[in-house]
This record gives C-alpha cells, sequence and structure tokens, in this order.
C-alpha cells in the first residue's frame, strides 16, 4: 500500500484536473467533457464523485502552479473554450464557480465529515483514499477490544442514518452477546423518490463505507458481509465491486486483516428495487431469495436474521459515520450535533430549490438554515412548506422552519428523518395533490401482506382522489384523518405506519387547501380551477403529453390519438405546457 499511497502523493500534489463522474454528473454530459479534456493532454484528469452541488453539474476543477479554480456547466460545447484557458492560464470567467468551495453559499454552514472525499478524490483508487487518511480509524478499532470498539460507538451517540435513529452502539451490543455464525448487512436500498444520499457515498467514497463495516465486524463478531443496494444503481455496483476486489488485493478483507486475527468476508446483493426492501426485514427476506415482504418482530435480526441467525443491519451513511468516529476520535465527533443527536446527517435537497443536491450539516441546525441559506430557497413563487423524510414523511409549513434536524423534534411536528430527503414545495402546489401524490406511491410500494396497509392506503388514496376531485364533503376529511390513525398504529411495518404522515400532516397545516378542493378550487398557483384537461382530435399521437406526465395518468399509442385517465390526473396541467399541437384543451 506504500506505492500507491506515493503514487497519490504525486497526483493530487501536482497539477491536475478533475470531473465529477457519479450518477449526477455522467447523466448531465460529463463524459464527453471527461473525454475531451483527456484528449487534449494539457494535464493528467481524474475521475472524482460527486461534491454535493449536483445543480452545477458537470463540475470541473482545475489545479495548474498550485492555482485551484472550480467550474460548473462545462459541456461538450464549451469545454473546448476552457481548454484553450486552461493552455493560456486564464479563468473561464462565464462558468467559473470558486476557488474553494468554502467560498460558496451552498457549503458555508456545511461540516463535510462523512463526505469530505466526495468529488475530491478518484473513487476508484485506494491510494486516493489513504492519502485523505483512510484505513486510521479500522488501523485505531483492530489495536482495541471489540468490546471496547462497541463501547467507543455508544459514547460516540451515533444513531442510525437509515430511519429511526436507533442507537448504532446498542444495536452493535446486541448482536456481539451472540455467538455462532453473524452476519453484517449494509442496507444501501434506496427508494425514497429525490434521495441519493447512500448512492453518492457509494459512488464517491466506496473505502469509508467497507472500512466502517470491517470495524463493525471486528466490533460484533460477525465475520461475513453484504452490501445491499438496488440493481437501478449500476454505477455505485461498478465502483463497491472494484473496492471490494481492491481491499482483497490489499489484505483489507479476506483472512486476517492487515495483519490481525480478523476474517472478514464482503460481497453485494442486487436487490429488483422495491421500496419496501429498505425494511430491514423484507430485505433480509429478498437476500434469501424469498418475496421482499416484512416480517413480525419479534425476533428481531440480532436474535433471527438472515437464515435464522443473528445479523446486524445499518445503513450506507452510519457505515460511512463508523470509519469517522474512529479517524478523529469519539471526543472530536461528540462536539458536533446536539445533546441527544451526534455528528452530521447527509440530505438531498430537491423539488422547487435553486440549488439542489447533497449537503452535509450539524445535527441541530435549523431546518430555514439548510433550505434558504445552503439551498437557496425556490427559483420561482414562494416557500410553502418542506416534506421531510421522504414519501413517509411530513410536511412541515414554512412558519415552522426554525424548528432544529432531530429525530424528536421532527418526530414533534408530525414529521420524520428518514434517510435524510428534502422536498421543497412552493406555491405552485396544491398540499392535497403533494398528499395524494405521496399516497399513490406508497400505496404501489405496499408488499400487501397486512391488511391495514394494503387496503387502508388504497381506500386513502380514493379518498384523496375524491378531495381533489372536488368530490364529497367537509366531513370527509376526518373519515380521511382516522383512517390515516387506524393505518399508523395497525401496520406491520414502517412503510404503513408512516405511509399516512403527509396526509396527517398536510391535514393539520393545510386544511384550508382539502376545504377549497372540496369547494371546486385548487389552491396551486398554477391552475385555479378543477376544469379537466381533454385530448382532442388535433392529437397527432406524438406522446409527448404521456412522457412529461408526472403520475403516468395518459395512456395511448404512438400515431393515434391518446386519452387521459381523469381518476388519476392530478391537473399539473403539464401535458398542456408540452403540447405542440394545440390538442390539449381545459374544459
Amino acid at each position: 500500500m506504500r506505492n500507491l499511497l506515493k503514487e497519490a502523493e504525486k497526483e493530487l500534489n501536482g497539477d491536475i484536473i478533475t470531473v465529477g463522474l457519479a450518477t449526477c454528473g455522467m447523466s448531465a454530459g460529463g463524459l464527453p467533457v471527461y473525454e475531451k479534456l483527456e484528449k487534449a493532454g494539457i494535464l493528467p484528469v481524474e475521475k472524482v464523485g460527486c461534491i454535493g452541488m449536483c445543480y452545477a453539474e458537470p463540475i470541473v476543477t482545475v489545479i495548474k502552479n498550485r492555482k485551484k479554480s472550480i467550474y460548473g456547466g462545462i459541456n461538450e460545447n464549451n469545454v473546448n473554450d476552457l481548454i484553450e484557458c486552461i493552455k493560456e492560464d486564464k479563468v473561464m470567467k462565464k462558468n467559473f464557480l470558486c476557488n474553494d468551495i468554502s467560498e460558496l453559499e451552498f457549503y458555508k454552514k456545511q461540516k463535510r465529515l462523512v463526505m469530505r472525499n466526495s468529488g475530491e478524490i478518484n473513487p476508484l483508487k485506494l491510494g486516493h483514499y489513504l492519502y485523505q487518511g483512510g484505513l486510521e480509524g479500522l488501523k485505531k478499532a483492530l489495536a482495541m477490544e471489540p468490546a471496547k470498539v462497541v463501547e467507543a460507538i455508544k459514547k460516540s451517540g451515533l444513531r442510525g442514518r437509515g430511519g429511526a435513529g436507533f442507537p448504532t452502539g446498542m444495536k452493535w451490543e446486541f448482536i456481539a452477546k451472540r455467538t455462532g455464525k453473524k452476519y453484517l448487512i449494509c442496507n444501501g436500498d434506496e427508494g425514497d423518490p429525490g434521495a441519493f444520499m447512500n448512492r453518492t457515498v457509494m459512488e464517491s467514497d466506496p473505502f469509508a463505507l467497507i472500512e466502517g463495516m470491517v470495524i463493525a465486524a471486528h466490533a460484533t463478531g460477525c465475520d461475513e458481509g453484504i452490501i445491499y443496494t438496488r440493481a437501478e444503481y449500476p454505477l455505485a455496483i461498478k465502483t463497491l465491486e472494484h473496492a471490494i476486489k481492491t481491499c482483497y488485493e490489499n489484505n483489507i478483507l479476506g483472512e486476517k486483516i492487515l495483519g490481525s486475527g480478523l476474517k472478514f468476508d464482503l460481497a453485494i446483493k442486487k436487490g429488483a428495487g422495491a421500496f419496501v426492501c429498505g425494511e430491514e426485514t423484507a430485505l433480509i427476506s429478498s437476500i434469501e431469495g424469498k418475496r421482499g415482504m416484512p416480517r413480525p418482530r419479534p425476533p428481531y435480526p440480532a436474535e433471527s436474521g438472515l437464515y435464522e441467525r443473528p445479523t446486524n443491519v445499518n445503513n450506507v451513511g452510519t457505515f460511512a459515520n463508523v470509519a469517522t468516529i474512529m479517524r478523529i476520535g469519539v471526543e472530536e465527533y461528540t462536539k458536533i450535533g446536539t445533546e441527544k443527536t451526534k455528528g452530521t446527517m447527509i440530505l438531498c435537497l430537491v423539488g422547487k430549490i435553486k440549488r439542489s443536491g447533497v449537503v452535509e450539516v450539524p445535527m441541530g441546525m435549523k431546518l430555514s438554515e439548510i433550505i434558504l441559506d445552503i439551498g437557496g430557497g425556490p427559483p420561482a413563487g414562494k416557500l410553502k412548506a418542506v416534506l421531510s423524510g421522504g414519501p413517509a414523511g411530513g410536511c412541515i409549513p414554512k412558519e415552522h422552519l426554525d424548528i432544529k434536524l432531530d429525530y424528536e423534534t421532527l418526530a414533534s411536528i408530525g414529521a420524520i428523518m428518514g434517510s435524510g430527503g428534502m422536498v421543497v414545495i412552493n406555491d405552485e402546489s396544491s398540499m392535497v395533490e403533494v398528499a395524494r401524490y405521496f399516497m399513490r406511491f406508497t400505496q404501489e410500494e405496499s408488499c400487501g401482506k397486512c391488511t391495514p396497509c394494503r387496503e387502508g392506503t388504497k381506500r386513502l388514496l380514493e379518498m384523496l382522489v375524491n378531495v381533489s376531485r372536488g368530490v364529497g364533503k367537509e366531513e370527509d376529511l376526518d373519515k380521511i384523518e382516522a383512517l390515516s390513525k387506524f393505518i399508523q398504529e395497525n401496520s406491520l411495518c414502517g412503510l404503513g405506519q408512516n405511509a399516512p404522515n403527509p396526509v396527517l400532516s398536510t391535514l393539520k397545516f393545510f386544511r384550508n387547501e382539502y376545504i377549497m378542493h372540496l369547494q371546486g378550487k385548487n389552491p396551486g398557483k398554477t391552475y385555479n380551477d378543477m376544469k379537466q384537461f381533454i385530448i382532442t382530435q388535433k392529437c397527432v399521437g406524438c406522446g409527448n403529453c404521456e412522457r412529461n406526465c408526472p403520475v403516468k395518468a395518459i395512456s395511448g399509442e404512438l400515431k393515434k390519438k391518446f386519452k387521459i385517465n381523469q381518476d388519476i390526473c392530478i391537473k399539473c396541467g403539464k401535458c398542456y405546457d408540452v403540447c405542440a399541437f394545440k390538442a390539449i384543451e381545459r374544459k
């Protein structure tokens, strides 16, 4: 590994160009930019992961003569201009962002611990990870007794970053006491609309995830681990496969890890993309080759999990935090965060927001600082609310955005931390339609095992559809609330238990919008009435409306007249806006 470190030191200390080529950079057109820069041959070019500011992709960083320049929005059309500027030692002012990310509003209030390497190193090169202090945490852990490592994680106050925030050290203590064959699972399944925190870590800093898992294996006595992620993450899987292979080659996985007595093997399991498999017992069923459905608890996985053996399940962010804690020390880590929730949280800012992307902030930061100071607020219209915790989260109105980011505070207002998704909503949207959209998602993703979730979410969706269309009476809102609470209290797993959160939170804070819908009015800014959108005989069958419909309410065959399913249509007007043949009318 010394040779890898020396090579990395030479690469990262000299003149270099880096191109962000995580999924966000690739989708924005970063690969042709990389190829042209490499072909130009002016400086060595490295592929790096996502630095977080997805709104500015593709991102190119140029370090020449000890001067650093970071550029955003570099594409095939302007990369040649950038090449000429580099040759002439000039700054390409039009696309110049900063000399250091700390200068940008997006980063000023962030605290990059887990994401410190993201977008800064080549995620495929172990040497780059070592150069940034990688494996220091593992070496410290291997020099400690397993029980001491568990105690350190308990003292750190680390809580699971996958949802409910259960204390990680306590979870490890449960399984460490078990004997015989034990399994360690990393939950990298990420099905929330607008959430890609796990994907970012897996693509941008895979060695940190693996290091955290090896530390956990040492602490808990597990000798076999599995990273479970969805097959829709091909780049993350490819990156992890390379990283695992590299770790085996360098004695970080396998027998006698780093000269110790630790044995730990690691593999990847690809899931089919069911949202319910984010729940740990459904995930375990999926790994076993069964249908991904949750199991009643107890017994908990620490007692009887994968193949009925004791199993520890943590998510990507949790394991990456473990590597950080052991590297910087418990005392330093506990200086960050709140009394009950230590450290940082990785969040995704999406929806109606200027600066969308992945951010890492200290626990306890006000939501208003995250949305307005870091994210820049909505690009148009006025801020109305934030959905925290994904499709099973709660909608928090702008009047309450001065609350702190921690598990208990969010729960007190009817929201959840979840895995860290935050959807920003402006005044162009109806909160009834927001609740309906997410209820449709969770209803479709329900595994069907328990009646309260299977039937309850279906009936709840039907009632929301009627309200959205202006059908019903104000008394129906009490029925919606009662059914929502029944589903919460009686569902088997977290999917059903949290599915009504968007409904209950919008009823609590935006009840007037439900009443407006029942009166035939749409409180959204774009379309202020409940008239239907109809496809007329002018339709040529191009299919543009179908491709742009956010809820798949439009169907048909190419070159034939398409039709709109009014039961599904949310009257967002997207089809009306994109039709080039004026074949859609509002009636």
